[in-house]
């Protein structure tokens, strides 16, 4: 699979019930975790202070990562995404590195 590293920012409609919000939210943990189980989603961010997350992604290519893997998200609706992809550096320090 190939990497992503995506940006996510929500933003919750205007006149939405607060109930849809926390059952959406609720579904999204949920989601989140089987995204994990599947290799799909390797490691998530919040930047401090903000209200946005960063994630590094993984999907056979781009097109799978909006209609399989983010598409699915249950707040996608109300997401905007910064799709970049990656690959790995000659330097990475973790490049090699064995699982503790």
């Amino acid at each position: 699979m190939k990497e992503f590293l995506v940006e996510l920012t929500t933003t919750v409609p205007e006149g939405t019930d607060p109930a849809e919000v926390d059952r959406r939210r609720a579904a999204e943990a949920v989601r989140a975790r089987e995204l994990t189980a599947t290799g799909h989603l390797a490691r998530l961010w919040r930047p401090v202070g903000e209200l946005r997350s960063i994630g590094l992604w993984r999907a056979a290519d781009e097109a799978e990562l909006h209609e399989k893997v983010l598409g699915t998200l249950p707040l996608w609706p109300w997401m905007t995404a910064v799709v970049t992809a990656v690959q790995p550096h000659p330097n990475d320090p973790g490049r090699g590195r064995r699982s503790r």
